[in-house]
């Protein structure tokens, strides 16, 4: 039965109040800017670069996060979600940004960024075909070595303290920033939850300024009103061997971040509705798209690649307000901070034991988020062995502890030095070779009108006879195949069954059949129909009937909407 979120005051069409309006958006802005600031700083001060090439970089950042967060709001043909999709910097950028500048500076960085953008495009523009590529066990496995590259930076960071500084000044604030931080997250109602960033950092801050770590002199020597257009890095078109080494870190990094992006565009739908929808994957390819853009636009002005926030769907979750002119005001906040360099200094000046602190509980949160991510598509043997094998090449590679100095110091070293790469390499091979190895999909190519149900049906008996399957079994399968077709196709928005064809391909999972069909756009999602259903106990029209059959002979329907595609999958128990 479909629920009703009475917690959702203004859906994503609707308009609230100006006042509430600007309110929303506001503190939206201020809860995370901190994190676009603070990841771009982070950064650029592992990897050594100048004060002037970091406030660049802090306000081309600004700037790229907030054209794109009204992007992702106002939704411009196929780029943007429509929703409130916060962009800011990718904190899983970090060990490859790094990586770049301290092997080719700001340009290459620029470059890689660039060239790895395009990959995003190409992931927005084709979503359905990597669905069997970046599956869960892969994304959920990069994203947890992303975090175990990137934990070391952050706890070095820890105790990082200029010569004649004090340790314990260092250890202290990174202290209260931790214990703070923490605190409010386990035990804060959902309303401050969302600020325990803000508060935590701030508290550290404080303590650190107390030790003498706080430099004041970059607020004081910054301009109230301004922008260092002079500090542009410039693009470098140089692709040499460092590049290419490089390359494969980063466009992993953007795939992960892709399919990241494809999450938050699947549940910032379920939060912004009364009646939550079932998942349109327009939805998220316009977010992936918007994503693309932002990645371009940081390559292109040489800061760290952005995406979209998580913490978006929670902002949307508590507040009830998915009105997206919210995101028009978060999206020009962000632009409007970027003028003001007195105000970005601020953040730009924080200590980095405490920058380190916060980053300790933002990467462990990454962790346990691919954790998440490969659970819930459910463990055996062979995700297990995925898993396991992939995540420990990764460490070792960055530990240098497999084949260590034997790689020397070529492509290869510069390659697999980034455990992230190393590890999404061995995943990818071992989930690729299950793909080829597995049961082969049995194909067909359905005709429009009645001449497709039959050779569906055809299809479909033709299978169970080859599995032995038995008659009742048969029947039930070949039943679900036709209703499933039949609904497809009545959700249609041509005038004709006969304007659409299908294809169809049906293998065994299991104890049960997997069948998909594929087809055209349609104007409705068989989901959304099958969970009314719940709702109207009386048959109120013929197509009614399709859909009650469907839903009480198979064992799951999933109905994906993309661009010019849809997919319907189903999946029928062999057993009586």
């Amino acid at each position: 039965m479909s629920q009703v979120n009475q917690h959702v005051r203004f859906e994503p069409d609707e308009h609230p109040p100006l006042l509430m309006t600007l309110g929303a958006g506001v503190q939206g802005a201020m809860i995370i800017v901190g994190a676009v600031v603070l990841g771009v700083v982070i950064v650029m001060r592992v990897g050594d670069q100048s004060q002037s090439y970091t406030s660049w970089a802090v306000f081309a950042a600004l700037l790229v996060s907030g054209s794109t967060t009204v992007l992702q709001a106002v939704r411009f043909w196929r780029f943007g979600s429509g929703h409130i999709l916060i962009m800011g910097t990718s904190g899983a950028f970090l060990a490859a940004c790094v990586a770049a500048l301290a092997n080719g500076g700001p340009a290459l960085m620029a470059s890689l960024i660039v060239a790895s953008s395009l990959m995003q495009f190409l992931i927005g523009m084709k979503l359905s075909l990597t669905r069997r590529i970046f599956v869960p066990v892969v994304t959920g496995t990069v994203i947890m070595l992303i975090a175990a590259t990137v934990m070391p930076i952050a706890f070095g960071l820890l105790d990082a303290v200029e010569p004649g500084q004090p340790v314990e000044g260092a250890m202290a604030s990174a202290a209260v920033t931790l214990a703070i931080t923490v605190g409010l997250v386990l035990r804060a109602p959902p309303s401050l939850r969302l600020w325990s960033p803000v508060i935590g950092i701030a508290a550290g801050t404080a303590t650190a300024a107390v030790f003498g770590l706080y430099d004041t002199s970059v607020i004081t020597e910054a301009a109230w009103i301004g922008a260092p257009f002079e500090e542009w890095p410039g693009l470098s078109l140089d692709i040499g061997a460092n590049f290419w080494a490089l390359l494969p870190a980063f466009a992993m990094v953007t795939a992960v971040g892709a399919i990241e992006t494809l999450g938050d565009g699947v549940a910032i739908q379920r939060v912004s509705r009364r009646t939550p929808p079932a998942p349109d994957f327009r939805v998220a390819q316009g977010a992936i798209n918007a994503d693309g853009v932002g990645n371009l636009l940081s390559g292109l002005s040489g800061t760290v690649p952005n995406t979209t926030y998580s913490s978006s769907v929670a902002m949307v979750e508590i507040t009830g307000v998915g009105a997206r002119r919210v995101g028009v005001v978060i999206g020009l906040t962000f632009i409007l901070f970027a003028f003001f360099p007195k105000i970005t200094a601020i953040l730009v000046a924080i200590p980095s034991p405490v920058a380190g602190a916060y980053m300790t509980v933002l990467i462990g949160l990454l962790f346990v988020q691919g954790m998440k991510i490969v659970i819930n598509d459910g463990v055996d043997h062979r995700k297990a062995a995925i898993i396991g094998l992939a995540f420990w090449a990764g460490v070792g590679f960055t530990n240098a502890q497999i084949f260590g100095e034997s790689l020397g110091d070529g492509f290869m070293s510069l390659l697999l030095e980034n455990g992230m790469t190393g590890g999404a390499i061995v995943a990818l091979i071992m989930v690729l070779f299950l793909e080829l190895t597995s049961q082969r999909r049995k194909r067909i190519r359905l005709e429009g009108g009645t001449a497709g149900f039959t050779q569906l049906r055809d299809f479909l008996q033709d299978f169970a006879q080859r599995t032995h399957w038995s008659e009742d079994a048969t029947g039930r399968l070949t039943l679900v195949g036709e209703e499933a077709l039949s609904g497809l196709l009545t959700e249609s928005d041509t005038d004709s069954d006969d304007d659409r064809k299908a294809m169809a391909s049906i293998r065994m999972v299991g104890t049960s059949a997997e069948l998909e069909l594929v087809s055209g756009p349609s104007e409705g999602n068989l989901e959304d129909r099958l969970a009314l259903l719940g709702e109207s106990p009386e048959i109120t029209d013929e197509n009614e009937l399709s859909y009650r059959l469907l839903r009480h002979y198979a064992a799951s329907v999933r109905h994906s909407k993309y661009y010019g595609l849809d997919i319907v999958t189903v999946h029928v128990e062999r057993a009586d």
